[in-house]
């Protein structure tokens, strides 16, 4: 339950650089095709379990749906990983749904709500021993695209081969989990994953019968459905497995397989005829292929769309974003805005307090209430980029309310009478500051109006800029030499359990986690510690807001500014399109080619 630091270095730098590109996380953005206005308080959202019924294929048809044609999908980056299990990343995540299965998925209903139903397995999975004990049971006839059977051991293999050094990224959930450890001290239980013969105790992972899984934990674990639905734990082969090669030519268990995949140009997936759709409740097979061209920029692929010409009409991006410079024209231009999509994603960003050197809450609360939150809103693109934000919970997470303790909506270019009046007998020496910012545009930006703010009331700030690829580095060493510096982080599925902990977890201090604020409180760690046991997932929700809140009120580590947003475009001949509160961005498995 420990943080993810290279999902961190990974994941949100995509986010810091260009918008956010995130992997999971749980909102609605808009049902069907079109755009929407997204505010926060309108994506509340309500995650279930479902049970074998809701579990069951085929796939509710999608209205006007046809079988055939090609798809063109144009990406900015081309695909470092295939290997599902080394899988964090969103463009990754996207095209992962047409290629892998996992033990569990989401399911949208007709009204935009979600559910995590069995995928592979026939329901969301049994709980027992209050909470300890897990049981799946993978659906009969499920096959590899090869012809053969999927069965428990490839879901063992799976599991075990996370556990092998050479899968450096991915999520580690589960992993730790099972072994009771935090970071990397999981491998140390497995060190070469299941390579040499070797397995996890059946008293950990046990596979009594080939469609039969149990994971037995030391402690309750919740959320075991929201984590087996992350691409980062889909299906390996126990067979045809071949470790680091793997990357580029794995076995498809989706609708779709890998024909052809060259990096940083192009790729082609075609049909898996061995994929039965009577066996999946959530995804489609309607294109005959998918054409991939990488490096193809925001700006181009915006353009492209815009222009609606010739192959454009059966074009889409399942993460390009609309460019901050398009944003009017497809804001304002009918025909454009009715082929876009928009919605929240799953990531909030803040101004980290450098609690090491800034111990003093009442400068915190000055800057909190003069630093503004237009200016950033406007750097990304405007209200369609990013909405104010009023605390640090994500509106794409079950339990989120549009709490706003220090007022950010209410005064979005920053509240200086108020803030000034923190400042009362604080010694002159506590006001010189240094903040730290990524030299991307928007970054840039929005630091002079931070500093023009902050020195209207007193203050004496000193700007910052870091390079992008080895920001994170540098804001992520704990004896860093800055008081001040952004980031921002997108919760891994519907839970709090994602984003709480990894934030403000004290123990969890150390050079490259997301704790950037050094922020340790005993009073969190055991509320940390005791909302974790919490085996309701609706309560749980409700108990990690409460307590975001309380460490926001009561010690103030950071300062929320922004929860990002996204708008896409696609082709006038593409039926299916919607925003999906999963991905956070275009939904690939209902997408088809109209007439």
């Amino acid at each position: 339950m420990s943080g993810v630091s290279m999902r961190t270095a990974r994941a949100s730098l995509a986010a810091l650089a260009a918008g956010a590109l995130v992997l999971t996380g749980c909102s609605s953005g808009g049902g069907g095709e079109g755009g929407s206005q997204d505010k926060a308080e309108q994506r509340q959202v309500d995650y279930n379990f479902g049970d074998a019924k809701e579990s069951q294929g085929p796939a509710p048809a999608v209205k006007g749906a046809r079988s055939g044609g090609t798809i063109q999908v144009l990406q900015r980056d081309s695909f470092a990983h295939l290997d599902p299990n080394q899988i964090y990343v969103a463009d990754e995540g996207s095209v992962s749904t047409l290629l892998h299965r996992k033990l569990t998925d989401y399911k949208r209903d007709k009204d935009g709500n979600y559910a995590v139903v069995g995928d592979l397995a026939t329901d969301s999975g049994k709980r027992s021993n209050g909470g300890k004990t897990w049981t799946y049971t993978l659906k009969k006839g499920v096959k590899w695209e090869n012809g053969d059977p999927i069965t428990s051991k490839d879901v063992r293999h799976t599991i075990e081969r996370r556990f092998a050094s050479f899968l450096a990224e991915g999520p580690t959930f589960i992993q730790e989990w099972l072994t009771g450890t935090s970071g990397a001290d999981f491998r140390k239980k497995l060190p070469d994953g299941p390579y040499k013969g070797d397995h996890l105790p059946k008293d950990v992972l046990d596979t009594p019968d080939d469609r039969t899984i149990v994971f037995h934990f030391d402690k309750p674990v919740a959320d075991l459905p929201y984590a087996l639905a992350m691409p980062g734990y889909g299906l390996v082969p126990e067979k045809g497995d071949t470790k680091k090669k793997y990357d580029k030519a794995p076995v498809s268990s989706g609708p779709y397989k890998l024909k052809s995949f060259n990096p940083g140009k192009n790729m082609k997936l075609v049909r898996n005829t061995e994929w039965d759709p009577k066996t999946d409740a959530t995804r489609h097979q309607y294109p005959k292929a998918f054409t991939f061209q990488f490096d193809v920029s925001y700006e181009d692929s915006t353009k492209r769309l815009i222009s609606d010409s010739g192959e454009n009409k059966t074009t889409v991006s399942f993460t390009n974003e609309v460019d901050a410079s398009s944003m009017q024209t497809v804001q304002t231009d009918p025909a454009v805005k009715k082929r876009s999509i928009a919605g929240h994603q799953s990531f909030v960003t803040w101004i980290n307090f450098n609690l090491d050197r800034m111990k003093n809450k009442k400068v915190r609360q000055a800057v909190a209430h003069a630093a503004p939150t237009q200016p950033l809103i406007a750097a990304f693109g405007g209200a369609n980029a990013g909405e104010a934000a009023g605390n640090y919970i994500s509106p794409t997470l079950a339990g989120f309310k549009p709490t706003d303790p220090l007022g950010k909506k209410k005064k979005p270019q920053g509240d200086l009478k108020k803030a000034k009046a923190f400042l009362k007998g604080v010694p002159k020496k506590e006001l010189k500051l240094t903040f730290a910012y990524q030299n991307s545009p928007e970054w840039q930006q929005y630091s002079t109006a931070l500093k023009e703010n902050l020195e209207k009331i007193g203050f004496d700030i000193q700007r910052k800029e870091l390079v992008t690829d080895t920001y994170l580095d540098q804001i992520g060493k704990v004896d860093n030499d800055y008081d001040m510096y952004h980031s921002n982080w997108g919760a891994d599925w519907a839970s709090g359990l994602t984003v709480v902990p990894n934030l403000f977890d004290g123990r969890q201090i150390q050079d490259g986690s997301a704790n950037y604020s050094h922020y340790d409180s005993e009073r969190t760690n055991k509320e940390i510690d005791r909302v974790k046991t919490v085996q309701d997932p609706k309560k749980a929700a409700g108990e990690w807001m409460k307590l975001s809140d309380d460490i926001l009120k009561r010690d103030l580590p950071q300062v929320p500014l922004m929860y990002y947003k996204s708008v896409q475009l696609y082709g006038s001949k593409i039926g299916g399109a919607y925003y999906d509160g999963v991905l956070h961005g275009m939904q690939p498995t209902a997408l088809y080619v109209k007439k």
